[in-house]
């Protein structure tokens, strides 16, 4: 291949790349696994109510339930024996997505008002204030934006380039030092 291009890679091998963004999309990347999430967040628990509250077909939101319980993201928990029925229930791998979705409400906020202002509003308990989400350093607490963040090839992108014996592709695509 010649430098500077990229192979091209299929939508169903995208978590294999060594990127942190491309492998949580490979399990969260589509519109009804975000809807999805953002029900289950709002404590949406039963199929129907999922069905009902993203406006997807049955079929979707039974595959994205699925493929989320499969991730790991969503556990599903049975509620009731005859008939048989279940719920689901947000693991710790899901609980970490919470910061996304938040990210996309503050976004989509500023970006998609009509006119008429926020659908919602969230509320942190601890001080009664409405909130919106935003981005701290873990070290200091300081705000931080995209300017305010230098980018480095991390431990699997240096390895993945000491295995190839040159700067990878990976690490080009990324625009870090291998």
């Amino acid at each position: 291949m010649p430098d500077g291009e990229t192979a091209r890679v299929k939508w169903d091998e995208i978590g294999d790349q060594t990127c942190s963004v491309a492998r949580a999309l490979s399990e969260v990347g589509d519109r009804w696994t975000l809807l999805v999430l953002r029900e289950a967040f709002l404590r949406t628990r039963r199929f129907g109510d999922f069905v009902e509250r993203t406006g997807a077909a049955r079929n979707l939101v039974a595959d994205r339930l699925a493929k989320l319980v499969e991730a790991g993201i969503l556990e599903r928990r049975r509620y009731q024996e005859r008939p048989e029925r279940f719920e689901y229930r947000l693991t710790e791998k899901g609980v970490d997505l919470y910061p996304l979705i938040m990210a996309l409400v503050r976004w989509g906020d500023r970006w998609h008002d009509d006119g008429r202002g926020k659908p919602i509003e969230h509320v942190h308990r601890g001080c009664g204030e409405v909130m919106h989400a935003g981005i701290v350093c873990s070290e200091c607490g300081e705000p931080l934006g995209p300017r305010d963040v230098e980018v480095r090839a991390g431990p699997a992108l240096r390895d993945e380039a000491r295995r190839s014996g040159a700067r990878s592709s990976e690490a080009r695509r990324h625009g870090t030092r291998g």
